[in-house]
């Protein structure tokens, strides 16, 4: 007979929540007891499972009484605030945000690249940034095959990445300006920091707050967790991360340097035959991804596929994934089930 488990959703009530949910109830997750956390504010919410409402309950310290798997996704301050008093509970905790994925004791965790690293947890597994976890599952077999030596990443983020807030300001930011009307930012690029800028029919170079050597911490995250995750830190990883008026789903050009020569095709068939990767590159129909391609589905898709023109070890890569699913929620179930001894295939 299946265990089942008593489960939690910390931010239940959020954009990368609402995916969480759905996922489990995809996946028919062995759920005994599903308890939905959320803050004070969004407490007495009802949220829809397995054809039944479910009341979402204020998130504290004994919110995690009986709970055997947690999955946070309520930002940083709230994870580093309630996870520990969740692992004296007993839990196992999925985090979603920052917290702890360079904590050298915490696991950060993309299944298709480092699932034995699961086991050697300490009550915390980390998923990694949504723009990294695409990333490295394209890159995993290549760096198998013939090693990496360099990555050069420039992003092409959606809104959604931001948060439900950015999605309806994109939303009506276009409008006004189809209007002809005056466009007042109030969210991005960084909600908490004075300066907005117009998102509506632009290009933002930045995402998260600028770090003292001119990078920004979302850049600073796709370098510093790409080696943690690939298990070497003599990767090259070097990142420029962008903001776009795309509602789900982010997109990556990757240039990426191996340590050996390599054969084109074998690297398009690692590629084509890589888990949770579907490799969509044919440039005589037009066929690669994009976003509105990926949005809604679990998978990584890879394209545009192509010898570097200098550099002979080096290839060069267009990545597309659906940043709520992949870039958080479908990983993090994904480790939940490694966690709960499924077959997450």
């Amino acid at each position: 007979m299946t265990k089942q488990y008593t489960v939690a959703v910390v931010g239940a009530t959020g954009a990368v929540g609402e995916q969480l949910l759905r996922m489990l109830e995809e996946r028919d997750f062995p759920i005994k007891q599903l308890k939905l956390l959320s803050s004070a504010r969004s407490a007495g919410t009802k949220l829809a499972f397995r054809g039944e409402e479910v009341t979402v309950e204020e998130a504290t310290p004994d919110s995690f009484k009986g709970v055997e798997i947690a999955l946070f996704s309520a930002g940083g301050d709230v994870s580093k605030a309630l996870i520990p008093h969740a692992v004296e509970h007993g839990a196992v905790c999925i985090d979603n945000t920052n917290a702890f994925r360079m904590d050298p004791e915490t696991p950060l965790v993309v299944p298709e690249v480092n699932a034995d690293q699961i086991a050697n947890h300490k009550g915390v597994i980390a998923n990694p940034n949504c723009s990294t976890i695409q990333m490295v599952a394209a890159l995993k077999p290549l760096q198998d095959r013939y090693g990496i030596k360099k990555i050069i990443v420039s992003t092409y983020q959606a809104v959604s990445g931001a948060g439900a807030r950015a999605v309806e300001e994109t939303l009506r930011q276009t409008r006004e300006v189809l209007n002809g009307n005056e466009v007042n930012p109030e969210i991005l690029p960084v909600g908490s920091l004075p300066v907005k800028h117009q998102i509506a029919f632009n290009a933002i170079p930045q995402i998260d707050k600028f770090q003292e050597n001119g990078f920004t911490l979302e850049e600073m995250k796709m370098i510093r967790e790409t080696k943690k995750i690939m298990g070497d830190d003599s990767i090259e990883v070097t990142a420029t991360c962008v903001r776009i008026p795309v509602l789900y789903g982010h997109s990556e050009s990757v240039y990426v340097e191996l340590k050996s020569e390599y054969d084109l095709e074998e690297a398009r068939s690692l590629l084509a035959s890589a888990p949770g990767v579907v490799l969509q590159d044919d440039p005589s129909q037009q066929l690669y991804p994009l976003a509105t391609t990926a949005a809604g589905r679990p998978e990584v898709f890879v394209g545009r596929v192509r010898r570097d023109l200098n550099e002979p070890k080096a290839l060069n890569m267009w990545i597309v994934s659906d940043n709520l699913l992949k870039g958080a929620a479908w990983n993090a179930v994904q480790i939940a089930e490694i966690v709960a001894g499924r077959n997450n295939g």
